[in-house]
């Protein structure tokens, strides 16, 4: 795979993942996961419409933010953070998905609570520059 590939499969994901995560536009969502979409994480129920409803139950103070960003292949990988969750912490979670001419068929996750300041025994973030307030 060339690296223009590489950048336009990144680029997708993305911009899939804004879409879906943070303007909430399942419509234009429908674009970029396949109806057929594969679902190995643990937590959310099987295919598109597992994912989708499980951000329709979500709060929608939920956001979305990227990190590191790789592509191999059919594949890319996202580092980020899930916050406003409804939960007591933040999630950073490293989202592995492949993609087919385009489109997002499966899908394979890493979650971890995002650590504080005082639990992080490297004294480092583990998203971005700082830690969350």
């Amino acid at each position: 795979m060339n690296s223009s590939n590489a950048e336009k499969n990144k680029a997708i994901v993305l911009e899939a993942f804004n879409t879906f995560f943070n303007k909430r536009d399942y419509v234009a969502a429908e674009h970029f996961w396949s109806p057929h979409y594969i679902q190995h994480s643990a937590h959310i129920e099987p295919g598109r419409d597992g994912l989708f409803n499980l951000i329709k139950a979500a709060p929608p103070s939920l956001k979305y933010e990227s990190g590191v960003v790789l592509a191999e292949g059919d594949y890319v990988i996202l580092h980020g953070r899930f916050s406003n969750i409804g939960l007591p912490v933040n999630w950073i979670a490293a989202d592995i998905v492949r993609l087919q001419d385009g489109i997002l068929v499966e899908h394979w996750d890493v979650i971890q609570d995002e650590a504080t300041e005082q639990q992080s025994k490297s004294g480092r973030p583990m998203f971005g520059d700082s830690f969350p307030k």
